[in-house]
C-alpha cells in the first residue's frame, strides 16, 4: 500500500469523474502498484499529501520545478501578474521579455513562439518544418517521446523498422504513414534511410538527451551525424528540448553538445511551473508562420502574462544565483553518493546522470543508449523498490523508465537522505 486513508478517499472520488482517476496516465501508479498519493502542497524540495505526510520530491512535477516548489521569486511574479489580469488575448510585455531571454540564451534561435504545452510545441514545429521545406516525411527515434501528437505516437513496425505503426488506439494508420522510426545510436540504419529517402525528409526530430524512456545518453558523434545528413539533404533538424531546455544550462543540450538545431521545442522550465511550451528557430524559418507566412498556428492562452512572468522569474533566478553551476555540483554529489551505494549492493542497477537529471537503470550494469537495450525486467524490479522508498519518505517517479530531477531547493543533506534510503531499500530481500 502506498497511500494513506485520505489519499485513498480522494482517489476513489477521482475514479468516479476522471478516466483512471488521473489527467496523465503515469500518475495512476499502474506500473508500480497501489494507489497514488494525492498532494496537498509543495514547498522547496518537499511535497505534502492530504494525509499530512511529507516526501522528499525528486519528481519536481516531471521537470519544470528547477527552483523547487513555490519559490518566492516565482510566487511573487505570479501574484504581481495575476493582479493585472490572467490573460488578454493580445500581446503583453511579459511574453516579449521572455522571448528576448530565450533568443539571448539558446544557440541559433532568432525568433520564438509561445504555446501552452510541449506537445503543442512539437506539433507546431513539425508543421512548420513541413511548410518551410515543402516536404512531408518526418523522422523520429524509438525511445524518444514528443508528446501525444498523432503522428508522433508511433512505434517501429515489425517488418521494416523505418515505417511507423500507430502505438495508440485512435490514431489512424494513415496518420503515421509519413513518419519514419529509427533506432537510436544506429549509424548504419540512419545512413540507409537518408540514402533512400533523404530528398523527401522535411525534418528529423530527436530528444538530444532522450529522457522519457529511461535516460538514454547519446554519443555526440551520432547527434552530429544527424546535423550532417540534414545539411546535406536539405532537411531541418529539430531538437526536442522540452525536458533539457534551460535545465542542462542556459543553452540546453544544444550548448552541451555544441550542435545547433534548425528548430527547438521547449516547455517545463520556461513556464516556472505554469503550463507553457515554445518553439523557435532562425528568423527565415519562423517567417513561414502566420501571419507572415502560410503555416497556420494559433492559441488563445499562448503567451499569457501569468505563465510568462513565472518563466521569466525562473530564468532570472538561475542566472543571478549561478543556478546551472550549482545544479551541476548537486548532480555530481548525487552521482557520487548513489554510486557508492550501488558499489555495496548486489542489485543489478546502473546510474545515468547528466546535469540535474538522473535515472536508475534497473536490470542493467551498462547504461543503455537505445530503447532495445532496456532491461525487460526493470518494471517488475522497480515496483517494490518504489513503494519502499515512498514509505521511507522519498518520492521518485512511479515508473521504472521515468527520470528524476534535482532543483536548487535540494541540499546535500537531501541527497544523502536519498542515498541512505536507497541503501536500506536495496538491502531488503
Amino acid at each position: 500500500m502506498t497511500s494513506g486513508p485520505k489519499s485513498r478517499d480522494w482517489f476513489a472520488r477521482a475514479l468516479c469523474v476522471q478516466p483512471g482517476g488521473v489527467d496523465s496516465p503515469v500518475r495512476a501508479y499502474g506500473a508500480v502498484g497501489g494507489e497514488p498519493i494525492v498532494i496537498a502542497s509543495g514547498r522547496g524540495a518537499t511535497i505534502t499529501d492530504v494525509d499530512g505526510r511529507d516526501y522528499l520530491d525528486f519528481v519536481g512535477s516531471w521537470g519544470p520545478l528547477i527552483l523547487g516548489h513555490a519559490h518566492p521569486a516565482v510566487v511573487k511574479a505570479i501574484q504581481a501578474a495575476v493582479r493585472k489580469g490572467t490573460t488578454y488575448g493580445a500581446p503583453c510585455r511579459q511574453e516579449i521579455e521572455l522571448a528576448e531571454k530565450v533568443v539571448e540564451l539558446y544557440p541559433g534561435i532568432e525568433q520564438v513562439r509561445f504555446v501552452s504545452s510541449g506537445t503543442e510545441a512539437v506539433m507546431s514545429a513539425l508543421r512548420l518544418a513541413r511548410g518551410a521545406t515543402g516536404r512531408e516525411l518526418v523522422v523520429k527515434f524509438e525511445g524518444c517521446y514528443h508528446g501525444h501528437v498523432d503522428h508522433m505516437l508511433v512505434a517501429a513496425g515489425s517488418g521494416l523498422v523505418t515505417f511507423g505503426q500507430p502505438s495508440s488506439a485512435g490514431v489512424p494508420r494513415d496518420f503515421t504513414g509519413l513518419t519514419r522510426v529509427l533506432p537510436l545510436d544506429d549509424d548504419e540504419t540512419l545512413a540507409d534511410l537518408f540514402a533512400r529517402e533523404g530528398d523527401r525528409i522535411a525534418a528529423v526530430i530527436i530528444e538530444p538527451v532522450p529522457a522519457n524512456n529511461g535516460l538514454l545518453l547519446q554519443r555526440r558523434e551520432f547527434l552530429q551525424s544527424l546535423r550532417d545528413y540534414c545539411d546535406r539533404d536539405g532537411a531541418l533538424l529539430i531538437f526536442d528540448e522540452v525536458i533539457t531546455g534551460f535545465r542542462l544550462g542556459p543553452d540546453g543540450a544544444a550548448g552541451h553538445y555544441g550542435i545547433t538545431p534548425d528548430l527547438a521545442t521547449f516547455g517545463k522550465v520556461i513556464g516556472g511551473g505554469m503550463p507553457v511550451g515554445a518553439f523557435g528557430g532562425r528568423a527565415a524559418i519562423m517567417a513561414e508562420l502566420s501571419p507572415q507566412g502560410s503555416v497556420y498556428q494559433a492559441g488563445t492562452l499562448s503567451g499569457n502574462p501569468v505563465a510568462m512572468a513565472a518563466g521569466l522569474a525562473t530564468l532570472k533566478v538561475l542566472e543571478q544565483e549561478d543556478g546551472w553551476a550549482r545544479l551541476e555540483d548537486l548532480g555530481a554529489r548525487l552521482a557520487s553518493e548513489i554510486e557508492a551505494v550501488l558499489d555495496t549492493t548486489e542489485a543489478v542497477v546502473a546510474l545515468a546522470r547528466i546535469g540535474s537529471i538522473f535515472w536508475l537503470a534497473f536490470g542493467s550494469r551498462d547504461l543503455p543508449r537505445s530503447a532495445s537495450a532496456l532491461a525487460g525486467s526493470a518494471a517488475e524490479t522497480y515496483a517494490p523498490i518504489f513503494r519502499r522508498l515512498l514509505a521511507d519518505g522519498i518520492a521518485l517517479a512511479p515508473s521504472a523508465f521515468e527520470v528524476g530531477f534535482l532543483s536548487l531547493a535540494h541540499s546535500v543533506r537531501d541527497i544523502e537522505q536519498l542515498a541512505a534510503a536507497l541503501q536500506r531499500t536495496l538491502g531488503e530481500p
